[in-house]
């Protein structure tokens, strides 16, 4: 029987989130929603997730020393980590003294922060289909790599980053150092390491939304959304909409696989794993232990969306993945390098039927920073997905 307390009292329940940009924050408001204390960590002061958390802190999550100092003060009952760059190696050590438990686990969360981990895990460990691959240490090496074994086009990817930074697509040997230099500088974490990537023909992409929840029996047990269609550029997402119309034996496949790779790394809350479908044919590609930003569409489709499905998996409550309705989101983006901005066409965008706007509440916009996001619902996916582009083109993003 799952027990909850009361927030800013002796009987709370304390979560910690590392990470607290936009999927944090939804998070956040699910466990507030459910009387959960909660405890924002990012990097930088006001991150969206600390704006709405019962309390903020900001230190370098790469830091083992800074980490461990912060968990072994504030004494979370759950620690959740929600971006790559964390020092995985202390949540082991401080999991196996005891000290906290690690969302889903610290094995699964040092596994999925780092791309070769993981990879290996599915490809060598699991056999599971993947595109073929290789880690590269040096420029010579990527370039070694493609000569050999890869061939042209292929990806380039740092081993640990989020959102597909430094993530490139190379077509020739003219794009080779351009690719090196955009890995080295989107990694989270600089050591000079990626993974190559050969190219697979998909037909499209999908994020398969799994949920390790805990049934009436006390066990866990395993649940998927619809599946997520999604257009990325550069590696980030753009739009998404679900459900992605998939073949039967393509949509038992990605299934199959979301469960073989989700029970391997175990423990509890919600994954994204991502695939490419070509007909019939699946491959794994990623997989992520919290919510997705692709999933983000599920705040108007679902029940329970992505983050009320990973703040109910977490605390050993059931869950729902049944869909509302079909539906798509598109990004918003700064456009701008600025602190301080001011959007203008909100208004505008929320006359378009069906539509809502979420604005992030970043302190500082990018040019290519996501700082919100559409959402449209309707029976129709493909109005909604026309809908969703339009209403996100009507938001302006401007310098004072």
């Amino acid at each position: 029987m799952t027990t909850l307390g009361t927030p800013l009292s002796p009987s709370a329940t304390k979560v910690m989130l590392l990470g607290s940009g936009e999927l944090g924050k939804e998070v956040l408001i699910a466990l507030q929603r459910l009387g959960v204390e909660t405890i924002a960590v990012d990097r930088y002061n006001n991150a969206p997730g600390q704006q709405v958390a019962h309390h903020a802190r900001t230190i370098t999550m790469s830091d083992p020393a800074q980490l461990k100092e912060l968990i072994e003060q504030e004494k979370p009952h759950l620690v959740v980590p929600e971006i790559e760059a964390i020092a995985t190696s202390i949540l082991q050590e401080l999991e196996n003294a005891g000290v906290v438990k690690v969302i889903p686990n610290a094995r699964a969360a040092r596994l999925t922060m780092d791309r070769e981990g993981i990879r290996r895990l599915a490809a060598e460990t699991l056999s599971l289909a993947t595109s073929p691959y290789v880690f590269c240490d040096s420029l010579e090496e990527l370039q070694t790599a493609i000569d050999t074994h890869i061939g042209y086009p292929c990806i380039v990817k740092p081993v640990m980053s989020s959102s597909g930074k430094g993530q490139s697509k190379i077509g020739g040997p003219n794009d080779v150092k351009t690719a090196w230099d955009c890995a080295m500088a989107g990694g989270r974490v600089s050591h000079g390491r990626v993974i190559i990537e050969g190219f697979i023909d998909f037909d499209y992409e999908i994020t398969q939304l799994t949920v390790r929840a805990l049934g009436e029996s006390g066990q866990v047990e395993t649940h998927f959304c619809e599946p997520i269609g999604h257009v990325q550029v550069a590696g980030d997402y753009v739009e998404s909409w679900q459900p992605q119309p998939m073949h039967p034996k393509a949509l038992a496949e990605s299934r199959r696989i979301a469960k073989v790779i989700t029970d391997n790394l175990g423990g509890q809350g919600l994954f994204g794993v991502e695939l490419f479908i070509k007909g019939e044919h699946v491959w794994f590609s990623e997989v992520s232990p919290r919510p997705h930003d692709t999933g983000m569409v599920t705040m108007c489709t679902q029940w329970q969306n992505e983050f009320e499905l990973h703040a109910r998996a977490i605390l050993g409550l059931s869950v729902n993945t049944n869909l509302k309705s079909p539906g798509a989101s598109a990004v918003i983006y700064g456009g701008v390098d600025a602190k301080a901005i001011i959007f203008d066409g909100v208004d505008q965008a929320m006359l378009i039927p069906g539509t809502d706007v979420r604005l992030f509440g970043k302190p500082e916009s990018f040019i290519k920073r996501r700082m919100g996001v559409v959402t449209a619902y309707d029976a129709d996916i493909q109005l909604a997905r026309t809908r969703a582009k339009q209403a996100a083109a009507l938001v302006r993003p401007r310098k004072i």
